[in-house]
């Protein structure tokens, strides 16, 4: 066998070392040729970012602010933008050098490759340092001035109380609603949402179209106009109406409305609210559905609130057999709660007992509560006897279909005697404490105003906590969180206090959710229809206990408008 040597490798010298070298185009070696050609040529070694404290986002070309954590992909992208002469080369590798977080400084190394001479491509890694320029977003800068936002949402409800307010303010958080806002303000008869896009106002509006029943209009003003680009400045206002109807309401529907809906008793219970509203007949278990639009078109109000509630007990409880869904159709035997009471027989010609007490009068009614009263309850119901009521439907009713007591719902008055603590809690939104945008301490977002209706928004804020913890169906739609370690107090008030604690971070840019700090005011005992104050009387047992699986952790968590839901925590 021959052996054949293969073909010979001739070398030369390299032209400025003389290092014997392959030939090649350039006659030098790597090093002479990186030494005298520099591949890094047009790229700056240093360059800087700017960066908004407020929202904590960075400026990305050509005029995007980003969201971007440190050391992040998105940061990165965001430096390389910067740089100016990478669409002469090729980037292979870029990654971020560690510094200290107080330095306003960022370090990345980057390796490029770029063909030099012909089939010779020379490789290279350097390092680049940017720094950090604290500044201001046109957002966050306009937030930091008055009146200069871009779109507001007038919420308004012309009702004598804030509990509907109080419940959409928990259905806000629940869905994240408040993202978007840069400000709340809270005025007489609702809330204002101040907003820096048009957009975010109209999705504000179509989140309260979906929750409750409202009608909504908008309107805009001009601020000011270019005829030379044909360009101009607006801010537009949408102004929201929600229904004056709320739960447990007696309302009294026109009769032509109550023909269209099956020919349904026109003295109804609003059941529930939610895009519409859902109205039940008590005698007769009939259920109505009024949407939105079918009730702005022929609108009506409420005859009696829950306000207007008068304690009964129940004395005997019949059932009739019939049921729909959770109710159930009973006759009942109630009496004014606290209507016993000592008198003198030889004064007047009334049937009286044994002892000498005047004998309490006797109603008998109908109600669909019959699932859940027994003989000695109490329930909470409407004395039609001898009510009022400024409404011509309700006065063009024969008297003969007037019921004498229209049962709501069941109390349980020896368990609000107790201060027993809650073991769950609520957020709040937190806002500015000043006007639109200027900074302070953060506030709950109804209850602000404080003076003369800060008693009375605390007692509603109190009756909503009363009412989330008797009414399942309306405690899942909420968020309810554990008390913390060693806190198992009531929930936030309203006013001041529902603001975020000392040594928190805020955010200028979005309505925190802001937990309470200081001490919460002791529980308010009402004592309704004559009740006494004896403490010795047992608790209800039936009374709907609050189960800690319902209850999420993380209540000392806060959202800075990162819009993650609150579900997550």
């Amino acid at each position: 066998m021959e052996f054949i040597p293969g073909p010979a490798v001739h070398q030369i010298l390299c032209a400025d070392c003389g290092t014997p070298i392959t030939p090649n185009s350039a006659n030098l070696c790597v090093a002479c040729l990186r030494n005298s050609v520099d591949i890094t040529e047009g790229i700056p070694k240093q360059a800087s970012v700017s960066f908004c404290r407020n929202c904590e986002r960075f400026l990305s070309p050509p005029q995007t602010w980003t969201l971007a954590r440190p050391e992040s992909s998105e940061l990165l992208s965001i430096c390389l933008k910067k740089l100016k002469g990478l669409n002469k080369v090729r980037l292979t590798e870029a990654h971020f050098i560690w510094t200290e977080p107080h330095s306003k400084r960022l370090r990345v190394s980057m390796t490029i490759q770029k063909e030099v001479l012909t089939n010779t491509i020379l490789e290279q890694t350097f390092e680049l340092e940017y720094l950090v320029q604290h500044g201001q977003c046109p957002d966050c800068a306009k937030l930091a001035a008055k009146n200069t936002w871009k779109a507001l949402v007038q919420v308004r409800q012309k009702v004598p109380h804030k509990r509907t307010f109080l419940f959409l303010e928990q259905l806000i958080l629940k869905h994240g609603a408040q993202k978007d806002t840069i400000a709340v303000k809270e005025v007489r008869d609702g809330l204002d949402f101040f907003y820096s896009q048009r957009s975010h106002a109209i999705k504000m509006v179509e989140f309260l179209a979906s929750v409750v029943p409202v009608r909504s209009k908008s309107s805009e003003q001009l601020l000011s106009s270019d005829t030379h680009t044909n360009t101009a400045n607006y801010k537009f206002t949408y102004s929201v109406e929600i229904a004056p109807i709320c739960k447990d309401d007696l309302v009294c529907i026109p009769a032509k409305q109550a023909r269209a809906m099956s020919n349904m008793n026109q003295l109804s219970v609003c059941a529930r609210i939610g895009n519409s509203l859902q109205l039940l007949d008590p005698m007769s278990l009939q259920a109505a559905d009024i949407s939105s639009t079918a009730y702005w078109r022929t609108p009506f109000e409420s005859l009696a609130t829950v306000s207007d509630l008068v304690e009964f007990t129940v004395l005997d409880v019949e059932s009739t057999g019939r049921a729909r869904g959770k109710y159930v159709l009973a006759d009942a035997q109630v009496a004014l709660a606290g209507a016993f009471r000592s008198h003198n027989p030889d004064d007047d010609g009334m049937d009286y007992d044994g002892a000498g007490g005047r004998a309490a009068q006797i109603y008998h009614t109908r109600t669909h509560l019959g699932a859940i009263l027994q003989p000695g309850d109490t329930a909470l119901g409407y004395h039609l006897t001898n009510a009022n009521y400024n409404n011509t439907d309700y006065a063009a009713l024969p008297s003969d279909r007037l019921p004498d007591i229209v049962l709501v719902k069941k109390t349980y008055p020896n368990r609000r005697k107790k201060t027993k603590p809650r073991n769950w809690r609520l957020r709040s939104i937190g806002k500015e404490a000043g006007e639109e945008g200027e900074t302070g301490g953060g506030r709950g977002v109804v209850g602000r105003m404080g003076g003369r209706d800060q008693r009375k928004v605390e007692e509603d804020y109190e009756m909503f906590l009363r009412e989330l913890e008797e009414d399942p169906e309306m405690r899942g739609a909420v968020n309810l969180y554990k008390a913390p370690s060693g806190d198992a107090r009531m929930g936030p008030p309203p006013g001041e206090g529902r603001g975020g604690g000392k040594g928190r971070r805020k955010a200028q840019f979005a309505m925190d959710v802001d937990a309470m700090e200081e001490e919460a005011p002791p529980e308010r005992v009402v004592d309704v229809g004559g009740l006494g104050d004896d403490e010795d009387e047992e608790p209800e047992a039936d009374f709907p206990e609050v189960r800690l699986d319902e209850l999420l952790e993380g209540f000392d968590e806060m959202t800075l408008g990162t819009g993650e839901d609150e579900e997550e925590v």
